[in-house]
C-alpha cells in the first residue's frame, strides 16, 4: 500500500474520531442521550443451553479471526507465543521476513504439542516427543534418526498453518485452517481507527488470567456503562455516568460516556485535538476483545482483555493484558503501574465476574426468563442481534455478511 493511501486512511480515521467527539459534545450540551426504539429481549437459555453454546463455538469462535497477540509480543525473528484457544493449541511466531505466522501447535509425527512454553524466542521448534524439527515457516526440516525411521516427503509433513493477519499493532488468527473470510472485510475499517493507539510501539507490562461466567455474560459487561456507578461504587465508579454513546463498524463497537472535558476542545483548531483524548473510552473487537484506556498508574496504559469460552457454557476465562505506551522508567512508577493493574484485576474478578457468575446460576431457575437490554444499551442489542445472524449464516455466505455489515 502506498504512503499516500496510508496517509489518506489515517486522515479519514482521525476525522471519524473528531466527528465522534463532536457528537459527544452535542450530547453533553443537550443533556439527551441516544436511544434505540425499544427494549430488546434475549432468551436466558442463550446463556446456558448446551446446543446453543456448541453453535457459538463452531460458528463464531472457530470461524472468526480472533485477536490472539499484540505485535509487540513478537518483535524479533523467532519470537513466539502459544495459546490454547477453544481447545485448539496455537503457535504464533515472527519469521525472518518479519511476517507473523500461525500454526496448529502439533507435530506431524504423532501429533504431540511441539512448543510447551507460553512465549520466548527460538531459532527452530523441536518436538519434545521424538525431536522432529520445524522452522519458522512451519516446514519440517529434520527427522530424528531418519535412516531408521524411514523415507517420507518432508515437504508434505509441515505444520498445519492457520490464517493470520496483522493490523494496528495486533495479530488475528482464525482457528479454521480452511477459512476464506478476509481479515479486512471482517474488520470493516475498524482497524484504521485502532491504528491511532500506535500499539505496534507499545509494550506489554504484564498478563493476568481471570475465570469468569458464560462468555456472553462477560461480553455484555464490556459494553454496559449502566452499571458503573452502582456495581463499582466502592472502587472507581461512584463518579461515573451511567449513560452510553455507541459507534459501530460492523460488529465491532466503541462505547463512550458523555464527556464534559471534551468541551475544552470545541473552540480549538481540530489539528490541536490530542489523539489520546479522541481514543478514550472502551473499544470492543468482536467477538472477544475489550480495550479500555486508563491514565495514571505509572503512565498511559490500556487493559486489553481477551475473552475466551471455557469448557462448558457456564465458564469462560479472560487474559488481561496491561499494555503501556512506555514501560515505567523507575521502581516508583513500576509499582504504581502494578497497583493500577491489581485494581483492574480486582474490579473484574470480584465485582463484574462475581456478579456474572451468580446471575448465571440464578437465571437457570427462572422458566421463560428473558434478559433485557434497555434503550440506552444499544451495544448489547447490536451484539446479540449479530450473534443470531452469524449462527444462522452458512460458511459460503460469511464473507457476504461482513461485506454488508461494512457498508
Amino acid at each position: 500500500m502506498s504512503e499516500a493511501v496510508d496517509r489518506s486512511k489515517d486522515q479519514s480515521a482521525r476525522q471519524q474520531l473528531i466527528e465522534m467527539a463532536r457528537h459527544n459534545i452535542r450530547v453533553v450540551k443537550a443533556k439527551q442521550i441516544d436511544q434505540t426504539e425499544d427494549v430488546m429481549r434475549v432468551p436466558a437459555t442463550h446463556y446456558y443451553d448446551q446446543a446453543r453454546w456448541r453453535q457459538e463455538m463452531d460458528r463464531i469462535f472457530r470461524r472468526m479471526p480472533l485477536m490472539l497477540a499484540m505485535s509487540c509480543e513478537l518483535k524479533e525473528t523467532g519470537a513466539f507465543k502459544t495459546m490454547d484457544v477453544c481447545g485448539v493449541p496455537v503457535l504464533m511466531v515472527r519469521d525472518a521476513d518479519g511476517e507473523a505466522r500461525a500454526f496448529i501447535n502439533s507435530c506431524s509425527h504423532r501429533g504431540a504439542v511441539i512448543v510447551t512454553e507460553r512465549s520466548g524466542k527460538k531459532g527452530r521448534f523441536t518436538c519434545p516427543y521424538h525431536a522432529w524439527v520445524y522452522d519458522h515457516s512451519g516446514a519440517l526440516v529434520s527427522v530424528y534418526e531418519e535412516e531408521d525411521f524411514g523415507c517420507i516427503d518432508k515437504s508434505s509433513h509441515g505444520l498445519t498453518p492457520l490464517p493470520i493477519g496483522e493490523r494496528a499493532g495486533m495479530i488475528w488468527v482464525t482457528l479454521d485452517p480452511q477459512s476464506s473470510l478476509d481479515l479486512d472485510t471482517f474488520l470493516c475499517g475498524y482497524d484504521e481507527l485502532l491504528e491511532h493507539f500506535d500499539f505496534a510501539n507499545w509494550e506489554v507490562f504484564d498478563h493476568r488470567t481471570v475465570a469468569g461466567p458464560n462468555w456472553k455474560v462477560a461480553y455484555d459487561g464490556y459494553m454496559d456503562l449502566y452499571h458503573l456507578p452502582i456495581l463499582h461504587k466502592n472502587t472507581f465508579g461512584s463518579s461515573m455516568p451511567n449513560q452510553a454513546i455507541y459507534n459501530a463498524w460492523g460488529p465491532h463497537q466503541r462505547v463512550s460516556s458523555p464527556n464534559p472535558l471534551l468541551l475544552e476542545l470545541e473552540d480549538k483548531p481540530e489539528e490541536e485535538w490530542p489523539t489520546d483524548a479522541l481514543m478514550s473510552s472502551v473499544w470492543t473487537i468482536f467477538p472477544h476483545i475489550s480495550i479500555a484506556s486508563f491514565d495514571g498508574g505509572g503512565g498511559r496504559g490500556v487493559m486489553i482483555s481477551q475473552l475466551f469460552p471455557g469448557d462448558t457454557p457456564a465458564q469462560s476465562f479472560t487474559v488481561q493484558n496491561y499494555v503501556m505506551e512506555t514501560l515505567p522508567p523507575n521502581d516508583e512508577m513500576h509499582e504504581a503501574a502494578n497497583e493500577q493493574f491489581k485494581l483492574l484485576e480486582y474490579v473484574v474478578e470480584q465485582e463484574d465476574y462475581a456478579t456474572g457468575i451468580a446471575l448465571q446460576r440464578a437465571i437457570k431457575h427462572r422458566p421463560g426468563f428473558e434478559v433485557l437490554f434497555g434503550r440506552n444499551e444499544e451495544g448489547g442489542q447490536r451484539f446479540h442481534s449479530f450473534l443470531d445472524e452469524l449462527i444462522a449464516c452458512d460458511d459460503a455466505d460469511l464473507q457476504a455478511l461482513f461485506e454488508a455489515k461494512g457498508h
